[in-house]
């Protein structure tokens, strides 16, 4: 199977790499797009030649480049929110075109067929919300959080209500790479999953691709989230500001030498240990008891600097760091015993830091590079603590329980853009990752008359995964498409699993600004996460893939409809089916801590199914932006050890999500928002019965002991109730000279519907008869739990 996969991998290369031989001779124009007022260069901004209708658009860096057969040419620029321009150019041509802000669009953007219109664009399957419509989104608390706007979206599911994970097209949370600046974050949520970790004040761009993945990316089954930080004015310095219910942010940004170096500085924190621990104190009524110390609290800090060297080259240091805390110190006396005390103390913290160093090089007007070098990690502990005195010890006892796990990762690639003529648009690279994993260290000491450590678990595993692609998107008059091949390795514990992948995406264009889309792409995943189904702490363990476990595989096919109605509305209707291989779960009644040296021995593998319809209706321009989406879907595990080897639906099989967002410019400072959504019940297993089996007490006599045995029906066999929300939210904005104030307030779940959070069950008595030689079997009865009602949110920003 391996060789006829490579053998089609390079029949793919052979296939893309011909057309150079009869490449036809262009004029190349290539350069940057900025915004004008920052240097800010800007993502998939659109680049038009006004005489043959072919164009292009800006990659991550801002860079284009164009192939044009003739002389001169009429190039128009647009981006959403900036005045487009029109530049005549003559022969090849590098340039640097400054767009400028505006709110309103020029009737020449609108008459141009602009290159990223979403009928011209081969890729399927992507979603992009510009930023400030991200913003403006009303969530819980008032806290702009980017993945529960996507979780909004079509083919994108929430969890738990008020949940930041999501899950796309039935995949599991760790079946997401999630890019931060090109650096993959392993744990997104802060407050065990209230939050994301992405501060919106620190991001231009976010972009979720679900399907039909582009050569480039690898690593993920399921979707690819690109989120770029935002590179800091090179012009001028600015001050963002702004004070919520539960954090505070601030935001600085300005240039280190005009024109040539900037740097922005971007950093959240929140303070509900401020308010919550006076709280929590006033509770301890009884005077034998103190709360000592308590922390809850996340933060956030994001760091960027560039430096532009010449005009073809350009320099990037970016850094991320975030952590959760929780801590909880309780003291109690023992007042018939002079200086007898216990202390008991709980907590866990975790957090991510990421960083990336990136050079871009404009070789000539044809060929660009990037080369990245990332670091990566995560880390979560978990601390139990007891502390005995008593005047009869000789000394103070001690026990404690430390949990510890952790992901690192060192990475480089090298990345380049190559267009040789007008049909042909070349990306190619290469790279590696060395990954460490640490699952889990159980660490137990007690301390009496004298001391243990014990040290559980804790194998340290390294895994070096290096990877080569190569992706051609070419045209040929209505046709378009995108073919390339991933090919990696994983090498861990002596063993080695290769992987090439195919991919390929297609578009057919239509009259009146249609077009027909197919995609088919496979995947392969060497790093796994190790959830629980229930609430709690941020216990998903990331562990590799070994010579016993075997890595992740999926193949996803595609098929839609894109169409731009009256240059305003953008319509997909895409239809997908996606098989999953080996995908990994705890066996029933396995939990990550354990006395288990082994985590190999607490997992199985299965497989999967997902497949469904979405539809997609956006309007990203004018007063009145937003969306609507619909997802029709089914997904379902199997596996062995688990319901007895028969299939059953994934937790979040939902058959429907609706969705409608809205955002309404009424005047130029007020903006009203809104967005209402509806879900079918998730699915959950809960016991079915309970059985009491009375025993005969060993000692002898009539005393009687009771083991309880509880039964479980088939997985995921009952569903929770249909869940819908509203949120609206307003923001008034108020500008003087020396700076722009901004209030925001809102409501999330305005009308206060009691949705579910989760089920649990009590139990009624069926029979009692003869206790001591037949089972007292009693009923089940489920109750739904509801935990979130209306909040009202406000918070205050200011610019300077």
């Amino acid at each position: 199977m391996i060789k006829k996969t490579i053998k089609t991998g390079f029949f793919f290369s052979f296939l893309m790499l011909t057309p150079l031989v009869f490449a036809q001779k262009a004029n190349v124009i290539s350069g940057y797009i900025e915004d004008a007022a920052s240097g800010e260069r800007l993502i998939s901004a659109a680049v038009i030649d006004t005489k043959t209708r072919n164009g292009t658009v800006t990659n991550t860096y801002g860079f284009f480049s164009l192939s044009i057969t003739g002389g001169s040419s009429d190039l128009i620029i647009s981006y959403i929110g900036y005045a487009p321009q029109t530049i005549s150019v003559l022969g090849d041509t590098t340039l640097t075109v400054k767009l400028t802000p505006s709110n309103e669009l020029a009737a020449v953007e609108i008459n141009a067929k602009k290159q990223d219109r979403i009928e011209n664009t081969v890729q399927m399957s992507r979603l992009s919300v510009p930023i400030e419509q991200i913003k403006r989104v009303p969530v819980i608390l008032g806290e702009t959080d980017i993945l529960k706007v996507l979780q909004l979206m079509p083919g994108v599911k929430f969890g738990t209500e008020g949940s930041s994970g999501i899950y796309v097209r039935g995949g599991g949370v760790d079946q997401n790479l999630i890019l931060l600046d090109g650096v993959p974050v392993y744990n997104a949520a802060h407050v065990g999953g209230l939050f994301s970790v992405f501060n919106a004040d620190a991001i231009k761009n976010v972009t979720l691709t679900k399907g039909g993945f582009p050569a480039r990316f690898g690593g993920r089954l399921s979707s690819v989230l690109e989120i770029d930080m935002k590179e800091g004015d090179m012009n001028t310095y600015h001050t963002d500001a702004s004070i919520g219910l539960i954090s505070s942010k601030i935001t600085f940004q300005g240039p280190i030498i005009k024109d040539k170096a900037s740097f922005i500085v971007s950093a959240r924190r929140t303070y509900a240990d401020l308010v919550a621990r006076p709280l929590l104190a006033s509770s301890f009524t009884d005077a034998t008891e103190e709360l000592e110390k308590f922390k809850l609290y996340f933060y956030d800090l994001n760091v960027k600097a560039n430096y532009k060297i010449s005009d073809k080259h350009r320099l990037f240091l970016s850094a991320y760091n975030g952590f959760d805390e929780y801590l909880n110190r309780v003291k109690r006396l023992f007042p018939s015993s002079a200086g007898s005390f216990d202390r008991t103390e709980n907590g866990y913290n975790w957090g991510n830091l990421t960083g990336a160093f990136r050079w871009n090089w404009l070789i000539n007007n044809k060929l660009f590079a990037n080369t990245t070098l990332t670091y990566s990690q995560y880390k979560f502990n978990l601390l139990n603590r007891n502390e005995s005195k008593f005047p009869t010890q000789s000394q103070t006892e001690v026990s404690q329980q430390r949990y510890q796990s952790q992901i690192f990762d060192w990475a480089g690639r090298i990345d380049f853009d190559y267009v040789p003529s007008v049909q042909h648009h070349f990306k190619f690279g290469g790279g590696g990752t060395s990954h460490t994993f640490i699952p889990g260290v159980l660490q137990v000491t007690t301390i009496d008359t004298k001391q243990r450590d014990t040290t559980l678990g804790g194998q340290r595993t390294r895994a070096f995964e290096p990877f080569l692609y190569v992706e051609d998107e070419w045209t040929r008059g209505r046709f378009k498409a995108n073919i390339g091949f991933h090919a990696t390795s994983f090498f861990v514990n002596q063993k080695i699993y290769p992987s090439v992948q195919p991919r390929l995406s297609a578009l057919y264009s239509l009259p009146n600004d249609a077009a027909l889309k197919a995609s088919f792409c496979t995947m392969t995943q060497f790093i796994n996460l190790l959830s629980n189904d229930g609430l709690g702490l941020p216990t998903d363990l990331w562990v590799p893939t070994t010579d016993r476990v075997k890595p992740q595989q999926a193949w996803q096919a595609a098929l839609g409809f894109s169409k731009t109605i009256d240059d305003t509305y953008e319509l997909s209707v895409e239809a997908y089916y996606k098989k999953m291989q080996n995908v990994i779960s705890y066996k029933e009644g396995a939990d990550f801590i354990g006395q288990e040296n082994n985590w190999e021995d607490k997992v199985t593998q299965g497989k999967g199914e997902a497949y469904g319809l979405e539809v997609f209706l956006q309007k990203k321009v004018g007063k009145t932006t937003g969306w609507v989406g619909y997802t029709l879907a089914w997904n379902n595990r199997q596996f062995d050890d688990i319901n007895r080897g028969n299939p059953f639906p994934f937790k979040y099989d939902r058959r429907h999500d609706f969705s409608i967002v809205v955002s309404h410019q009424l005047t130029r400072k007020i903006n009203l928002s809104a967005n209402w959504i509806f879900s079918t019940s998730n699915a959950v297993t809960v016991p079915v019965r309970v059985y009491q089996t009375p025993l005969l007490n060993p000692g002898g006599g009539s005393t009687l002991s009771v083991r309880t045995i509880y039964e479980y029906g088939d997985r995921n066999a009952l569903r929770t109730s249909n869940f819908h929300r509203l949120d609206i939210g307003a923001e008034f904005l108020k500008i003087k000279k020396k700076y722009e104030r901004k209030l925001m307030f809102g409501f999330y779940n305005t009308y206060n519907q009691a949705n579910p959070f989760f089920l649990f069950a009590r139990f009624k008595s069926e029979n009692s008869a003869s206790v001591v030689s037949q089972k007292i079997i009693n009923q089940l009865a489920v109750f739904q739990t509801s935990i979130i009602p209306i909040i009202p949110y406000i918070s205050l920003a200011y610019k300077f």
